[in-house]
């Protein structure tokens, strides 16, 4: 497999972030979930007008992962105000998609170590996300990094409520790491 690039998305991006934000969702959803649920959620979620409003958003940040020039998959962290809970000194990873013919290939642990290389930079103590307590193969990608669960929240699919369990990394202190 060529290299994994990640590269910054930005608003003129935003049909290449609707269509694998839409074809990731899928991929990973639509097996367990009715059709009229996922075509409801792939249709406001993944909406121009939704996408272009996260894109501006001053609190969260979209990235790309590229293999031979082709979008395989994407990262959505929020900071601040963009976190869907309020989590002071953390940024969240909101989204980790990656198109099933490049599971197991690195790509989500590329853009999983980006997120965690900004937190460094912006030097926050954690890293929290939401994962649906159904998707055992994301629950064990981010037990194997070392999350772990403290708390649960709902997270609604058309009509369906569904259960995400809250994970956190908390993150050596980025003054130690700086003077090692």
């Amino acid at each position: 497999m060529e290299q994994i690039i990640i590269e910054r998305v930005n608003i003129t991006d935003i049909k290449k972030l609707q269509k694998i934000g839409r074809n990731t969702f899928f991929e990973a959803f639509s097996e367990v979930n009715t059709e009229e649920n996922m075509k409801d959620y792939l249709e406001n979620s993944f909406s121009e007008d939704k996408l272009r409003a996260e894109l501006n958003n001053k609190d969260s940040r979209f990235y790309f992962a590229l293999v031979d020039g082709e979008v395989v998959a994407y990262l959505k962290i929020n900071f601040g105000e963009a976190q869907n809970e309020k989590i002071n000194d953390a940024i969240e990873i909101e989204r980790i998609y990656v198109l099933k013919a490049f599971h197991g290939k690195g790509v989500a642990q590329g853009l999983y170590q980006k997120a965690i290389d900004i937190a460094y930079e912006i030097q926050v103590g954690t890293v929290w996300l939401g994962v649906w307590e159904e998707n055992y193969r994301a629950l064990r990608f981010y037990e194997k990094n070392g999350f772990t669960p403290f708390g649960k929240h709902s997270f609604w699919l058309g009509d369906d409520e569904q259960t995400d369990l809250l994970m956190k990394k908390e993150l050596a202190n980025t003054n130690e790491l700086k003077a090692s």
